[in-house]
């Protein structure tokens, strides 16, 4: 059976972070859902595709998920071929299983291609690596706050990774002091990961409030612990807006 609706995540940031797998299915589209987040440049893959803009920021959705199921079956039973394109990856902060859960419901047929997801990106673009060999044997991913607005945080890997956190820096270090983490952690912000304009900085734990001016405003993961830490040696970096991006071909 051939999949009717393909969820394809985007990568974190630049067009050219999508798998090939993800580009051919653009290229086969004839409607594509997208993410608030996503590269505009991506629709450079799909041109004779209808784009539906879906997007979501936070909790407070600028499109509810129920309307977001409703236009996936719609277009399901008309398109031979629909593209789910979400940021990052999908299984990832995605509200995949909703939506899969709405098709199956139906019997349409999916493929969920992977993709990039913003701490992986980040960690790219700090040339630090989030496992470390004795040191680092375990991630955590996490969002800053729960659905019921309550700010969280854990000791239960050597390096933890929260998403969407930019807004509470502040709670966020209480909680993890409280979790048991030192104040003298080492703490990475990593705000717009796999963009031209990406910012990193570092921070003490205890320090860690301060860079809430520094990412204001902009998608940001924060990550604690082992993956923080900086390198003892580093390579040089290219300049990620001279970087040129290319256009893939599916």
């Amino acid at each position: 059976m051939t999949a009717r609706v393909v969820f394809v995540g985007a990568g974190p940031g630049a067009a050219d972070l999508i798998t090939l797998r993800g580009a051919r299915a653009l290229a086969r589209a004839e409607v594509v859902l997208s993410d608030a987040l996503v590269d505009p440049a991506l629709r450079e893959m799909a041109p004779n595709a209808r784009w539906v803009h879906v997007g979501k920021r936070g909790f407070e959705d600028s499109t509810r998920q129920a309307t977001i199921n409703a236009l996936l079956l719609r277009h399901a039973r008309t398109a031979q071929c629909v593209v789910r394109l979400k940021g990052g990856d999908p299984s990832v902060f995605g509200r995949l299983e909703e939506e899969l859960e709405a098709l199956a419901a139906e019997g349409i047929a999916c493929e969920v291609v992977p993709g990039v997801t913003a701490a992986l990106a980040a960690a790219a673009a700090t040339q630090r690596p989030l496992t470390r060999r004795g040191q680092g044997r375990s991630v955590g991913l996490s969002t800053a706050m729960t659905r019921d607005g309550e700010v969280r945080a854990l000791r239960r890997a050597d390096t933890e990774v929260f998403y969407m956190a930019g807004r509470q820096l502040g709670a966020l270090a209480q909680r993890l002091a409280d979790a048991g983490w030192p104040a003298d952690t080492p703490v990475n912000v990593v705000s717009r990961a796999g963009w031209p304009d990406v910012l990193s900085s570092d921070h003490a734990l205890d320090a860690l409030a301060a860079a809430a001016v520094l990412h204001a405003g902009r998608p940001t993961v924060v990550i604690v612990g082992a993956g923080a830490t900086a390198p003892a040696a580093q390579c040089p970096q290219l300049d990620p807006r001279q970087r040129r991006l290319e256009t893939l071909k599916p």
